[in-house]
């Protein structure tokens, strides 16, 4: 049986909205932590998104 190559990790605002994303990555070709500049609803503005360990 073929191992799954994505892990499944949030993007959450640093607004401090709660708001948040849910993103796959290969954690063999990319081992940094990810953060994006993204659009908050909540906020209505582009806020810095950083990942966090999505739990299951």
């Amino acid at each position: 049986m073929a191992q799954k190559k994505t892990v499944l990790f949030k993007l959450v605002s640093t607004g401090g909205t709660g708001f948040y994303f849910v993103r796959k990555k290969n954690p063999k070709k990319l081992t940094k932590k990810l953060s994006f500049r993204k659009y908050d609803p909540k906020l209505r503005k582009h806020v810095l998104f950083e990942e966090k360990k999505l739990s299951k």
